[in-house]
């Protein structure tokens, strides 16, 4: 337990100082690669074949993650926690996430900007629209890209972490509801839903927290409107946070899609309210960095008790 705290410690220090590294390619490109594979050559309009897919995925990327992390158990602690730490930052996504919704601010095509984050359709978005967005993008990401990941790494180590991103990926490349996949990606979906549970919920606290909020659980009632059974929690928890209006109909592939708003306060969002709800990286930062410096002193303390 102790090399996930310090291993997840590093992994988010790393991730928050560097980022992306552009000399590697990324794993979550490979892991899309072998997904679309599959579905190139094994598709079918069914829920068993998308079982399939899920088994076939996780099955080669968990795998690979789980012998790197039995080989690297036999070596020196050191570099076992060095090396898991740097494999580990490359899933977390917390400063790319900051930064690539900071650029829609300063993007001279703010729609085209938008439109690399988001599924929905963006040609008749205004700004206000396109602000929204980019805060409800950063809500939403701030649990599958930090916490969730976060979350699995400090259960299961490199494995646990892996096997979280692959299913992440999956959801996002197969888990639609529309006629190709509403049955191939049915597994995946839902599998999805189930590891986001706590990781989504805690997220909402954490910003409520964050923005000092007077009662953490407030956005639960809003948050359980959305489609999603995890989604609405962090962006209603970002919209009282904010005191804005997030959510609202949204059009996706040229049908407009009846949602519930999530928050109480403004519906006009402007660029100051999405640099607001960046400024919450920090604190993030450091109370996630906190954690795992108090989680390890309490480990140790424990165990030398014991």
């Amino acid at each position: 337990m102790l090399l996930n705290i310090v291993s997840g410690f590093l992994a988010y220090l790393i991730d928050t100082k560097f980022g992306e590294f552009k000399f590697i390619k990324h794993p979550i490109i490979t892991i899309g690669e072998i997904i679309s594979y599959f579905e190139k050559n094994y598709y079918k309009d069914s829920v068993l074949r998308g079982v399939y897919l899920v088994l076939f995925v996780s099955g080669i990327t968990t795998s690979m993650a789980l012998a790197i992390s039995l080989y690297l158990s036999q070596i020196n602690d050191v570099l076992n926690i060095i090396i898991t730490s740097f494999i580990a930052s490359i899933f977390l996504a917390h400063k790319m996430l900051h930064d690539e919704v900071k650029k829609i601010i300063t993007a001279k095509d703010k729609k085209g900007a938008i439109a690399m984050l988001v599924s929905r359709d963006t040609k008749d978005m205004s700004s206000s629209d396109v602000y929204k967005a980019a805060i409800e993008t950063y809500a939403e990401n701030l649990s599958d890209g930090v916490i969730a990941p976060l979350f699995y790494m400090l259960l299961f180590n490199l494995p646990g972490l892996v096997f979280y991103k692959t299913i992440n990926t999956l959801d996002s490349m197969v888990g639609y509801r529309n006629k190709k996949y509403e049955k191939f990606g049915k597994a995946a979906a839902k599998l999805d839903d189930w590891l986001n549970f706590i990781p989504s919920r805690l997220t909402a606290v954490l910003i409520m927290w964050l923005c000092k909020a007077k009662e953490l659980t407030a956005f639960y009632s809003m948050g359980q409107k959305h489609d999603s059974p995890n989604a609405g929690h962090p962006i209603t928890a970002m919209a009282l946070c904010l005191n804005l209006k997030l959510g609202g109909d949204t059009s996706y592939f040229g049908k407009v899609k009846k949602k519930p708003f999530f928050g109480k306060g403004r519906e006009v969002i402007v660029k100051q309210d999405v640099l607001k709800a960046l400024k919450l990286k920090t604190k993030l930062d450091l109370l996630c960095l906190n954690f795992f410096v108090g989680s390890g002193v309490i480990f140790i303390l424990s165990y030398d008790v014991l």
